[in-house]
């Protein structure tokens, strides 16, 4: 839906009603801009999103513009894939209803900024997105802690008996230090990470401190950048090709990033009308050196980045493997925002020559378990030996059923058990962030601090372990998890990209030939969630609906 209509074809009602909002009719002889804000007062990601506003209109203003601004739904994690789809459809209502000559897009955490994305592809007028930068870590037991990664270590920790319910609490009261995105390289900063890397965001502003007088400069800059774009025509689609995303995902396996954000990349190629199998991920993967260490999968809080260059260090020694060519934000093509001397390596940010491991962080697992692809982030598995490991399977129904098995603290599972969650993927539940299941009691006081885990469902880019996620087709729809029964042995092997159900083929199709679909965990006939039940697709396909892709796109 690339829109053809300008803000100078705004009738008179609509200018009338605007000037009685107290801005002079002149005004309308300036290029509209409209500001779109995911501001919210429900989240820390979203909380301090009213002050970028605002210098993002300093810098429209100053360059000529006339910014309008636009309050969208707000998302932070704990939000279904399903607003995610309503986010971005809503942003395209309302261009079509409020016509302007381009756009910018304030955004910072796991959905919205996904959402932002498809509905500037979507639009397709002049745009630019503003990021709303990362959180600072708390301190606890005098260390640096980031919220939900270090969580998953405290509740391991809590479970072994190492801590206590107090230190627990101490935990809870220091983490959510400031404003900003969760502080490791979860969904949220990852997926400002992929903004920067696709060129839809000044270079430096993924991994910024939401507290940071650069986070406000950049946006500023935006405002004056977005007019531009705008008299040099330059589009989303103009920036957003296929070299583009191909540049974004090295930059996703360089860094070890969420594993959601091969679901939003793979939605937001179907609504440019390109090619992206999930096949190009793990290719790209394997060509790709993994060089940042930042916690699930290093040490390190994405604000520790900002300090050594952030993304835009991270792409400068990508610089051999990125296609240079591309046009971006700035008005430029890549190779010119990477003119600068390309930093050595050191402990946040390797160089190709130094990588932290030889692969991507992501890896796309295939077998008769996965026959359409799962999606494996070996480079936080905490204990390595896993990522080729045969073990019995310990099946969960639902995620409900698996909090009430592993409250029993004699509950008999071992490190070597494949604990298999199902039911819990697009049409059974929305595909909630349940993948990474805490650890059996037994298994954590034996000091091992993780087991393979495989789901259908997602979990949050903040988590840590050797999780199999994104199993496709789903358990509910009858894909092989189904099959799946307590004992049978599951087989993992990620140099093979494999993951198996060691049970003769014919024994699978018996079991899925008998198998009867459970009640559904919701039963959604009404409401927003009744157009995801009834027309969501897979993981492998984005989870998207079939009227959200481009028209071009092949089914």
């Amino acid at each position: 839906m690339d829109l053809k209509h300008r803000s100078k074809h705004i009738d008179e009602y609509l200018k009338s009603m605007i000037v009685g909002e107290g801005y002079r009719a002149k005004n309308f002889n300036k290029p509209v801009i409209q500001i779109v804000n995911t501001w919210s007062e429900w989240n820390p990601g979203h909380y301090h999103l009213r002050g970028l506003s605002e210098a993002v209109k300093r810098g429209v203003w100053a360059a000529g513009g006339m910014p309008l601004e636009y309050n969208t739904l707000s998302l932070c994690p704990g939000q279904t894939l399903p607003n995610r789809n309503l986010l971005a459809m809503e942003t395209e209502a309302v261009f079509l209803s409020e016509p302007a000559d381009a756009a910018v897009f304030i955004c910072t955490c796991d959905k919205d900024v996904p959402a932002m994305l498809m509905a500037a592809a979507r639009i397709n007028l002049p745009s630019i997105f503003v990021l709303g930068g990362t959180m600072l870590p708390g301190r606890w037991l005098g260390q640096d802690v980031v919220c939900c990664t270090d969580e998953q270590r405290a509740v391991n920790m809590l479970r072994a008996g190492e801590i206590g319910e107090a230190e627990m609490r101490l935990y809870w009261d220091c983490v959510y230090c400031t404003v900003g995105a969760c502080g490791p390289l979860g969904t949220a900063n990852t997926m400002q990470s992929m903004t920067e890397a696709l060129g839809m965001a000044l270079p430096g502003s993924a991994a910024t401190p939401a507290t940071h007088a650069a986070l406000f400069h950049n946006a500023e800059a935006a405002g004056e950048k977005i007019m531009e774009l705008l008299a040099r025509n330059i589009r989303p689609k103009d920036i957003m090709t296929i070299e583009a995303v191909h540049n974004a995902i090295r930059v996703l396996m360089a860094m070890g990033g969420s594993t959601n954000a091969v679901i939003h990349l793979t939605a937001l190629a179907r609504h440019l009308g390109l090619d992206l199998p999930l096949e190009r991920f793990d290719q790209i993967s394997r060509e790709t050196p993994f060089i940042t260490n930042v916690k699930p999968s290093g040490t390190y809080a994405m604000s520790d980045l900002f300090e050594v260059g952030g993304v835009r260090t991270v792409m400068k020694q990508l610089e051999p493997l990125l296609d240079l060519d591309v046009m971006t934000c700035t008005g430029e093509k890549l190779r010119d925002n990477l003119r600068f001397p390309r930093p050595a390596s050191n402990d946040r940010i390797h160089s190709l020559d130094d990588p932290i491991l030889p692969e991507g962080g992501l890896a796309v697992i295939r077998g008769n378990l996965a026959p359409t692809g799962a999606i494996l982030k070996h480079s936080a598995s905490a204990e390595r030996r896993l990522l080729q490991h045969k073990g019995p399977a310990l099946v969960f129904e639902n995620g409900d059923h698996a909090q009430q098995v592993l409250s029993d603290e004699n509950l008999e599972a071992t490190p070597d058990h494949v604990m298999v969650l199902r039911n819990e993927g697009p049409k059974a539940s929305c595909m909630p962030e349940r993948g990474a299941l805490p650890l059996p009691y037994k298994v954590a006081r034996a000091g091992h601090n993780d087991m393979v885990r495989v789901t259908d469902c997602r979990m949050s880019g903040t988590q840590w372990g050797t999780v199999v996620l994104h199993v496709s087709p789903e358990s509910y729809v009858g894909g092989p998890l189904a099959a799946v029964r307590n004992g049978d042995i599951v087989e993992l092997n990620l140099e093979k990209r494999e993951l198996n159900l060691l049970v003769p083929e014919e024994e699978i199709r018996r079991r899925l030939a008998a198998w009867v679909p459970p009640e559904p965990q919701y039963d959604y006939k009404t409401g927003p969630l009744a157009l995801w039940y009834q027309m969501c697709e897979q993981a492998d396909q984005g989870c998207l609906y079939p009227f959200m892709r481009a028209a071009e796109q092949p089914s």
